[in-house]
C-alpha cells in the first residue's frame, strides 16, 4: 500500500473506534485530527467531507462484520448447522462490542428519524445481513432442518430481538449471564422450530 492509502486505513481505524464510542453523529474531523496528530485540512484531503467519512466508517464496519460472522458461517454445510454458526458469531461479535458498541444498533437510533444518505447506507446494511439470516433459514427448510410451515421472517425477527436484548442488558444494565441467557433462548426457539424428524435422525446417529 501507498503512504497515503496506510494513512487513509489509519485514520478509518481510529474513526470506527471513536464511532462505536460514541456513535456515527459524534464522530467530526476535528476530534478525529486531534487523535491522529493530523490537521483538519490533512484528514479533510482524504475524506472531503465529515459525510463522506461517516460513510466509509459504515462500509469498514460492515466489512469486518461479514469477515467475522457472515463469511466463515457460510462455510458450514447449508441448513441447521449455518443458522447456528451464523448466531454463534453473532453473540460472540456482541459480546467483544458490550465495550465498544454496535454500530448498527447504536446508529439505528441515531438515524431513525434522520433522513439522508448515512440511514440509506445503514438501512442496506443490516437489510443485507437480515436477507442473509432470512436466506439461512429458508435453506433449512428446504433440507428438512426445520419444520415446513416455518415462517421464516418470524424466526429472524426473533433472532434479531434476542440480539437487542443482548446488547441492551450486556452493555448497557451491564447484567451478568446475559450471552448464557442469549444462547439459551435461541436454542429454545430453534426446540421450536425444528423439524422433529431431523431431530431423531440426529439423536439417533449420536
Amino acid at each position: 500500500m501507498r503512504k497515503g492509502e496506510l494513512t487513509r486505513a489509519a485514520i478509518l481505524d481510529v474513526a470506527l473506534d471513536l464511532a462505536s464510542r460514541d456513535g456515527l453523529e459524534g464522530l467530526t474531523i476535528g476530534l478525529l485530527a486531534d487523535k491522529m496528530n493530523m490537521s483538519k485540512s490533512g484528514v479533510f484531503a482524504h475524506f472531503g467531507s465529515r459525510e463522506d467519512l461517516q460513510l466509509e466508517v459504515l462500509k469498514l464496519y460492515h466489512h469486518r462484520f461479514e469477515q467475522e460472522v457472515f463469511f466463515p458461517s457460510v462455510k458450514e454445510p447449508r441448513g441447521l448447522l449455518r443458522l447456528k454458526s451464523m448466531f454463534a458469531r453473532w453473540v460472540k461479535r456482541v459480546s467483544v462490542e458490550v465495550a465498544s458498541g454496535c454500530i448498527y444498533i447504536s446508529g439505528a437510533a441515531e438515524y431513525d428519524d434522520r433522513p439522508g444518505p448515512i440511514r440509506e447506507e445503514l438501512m442496506a446494511m443490516v437489510q443485507a445481513w437480515q436477507g442473509a439470516l432470512l436466506r439461512c433459514v429458508r435453506q433449512a427448510i428446504e433440507c428438512g432442518d426445520l419444520k415446513a410451515d416455518t415462517d421464516a421472517a418470524q424466526l429472524v425477527y426473533e433472532m434479531y430481538g434476542l440480539i437487542l436484548g443482548l446488547h441492551h442488558d450486556a452493555r448497557f444494565l451491564r447484567m451478568p449471564g446475559s450471552l448464557d441467557r442469549a444462547g439459551i433462548g435461541f436454542n429454545r426457539l430453534i426446540d421450536t422450530y425444528q423439524n422433529p424428524q431431523h431431530a431423531a435422525a440426529v439423536n439417533s446417529v449420536k
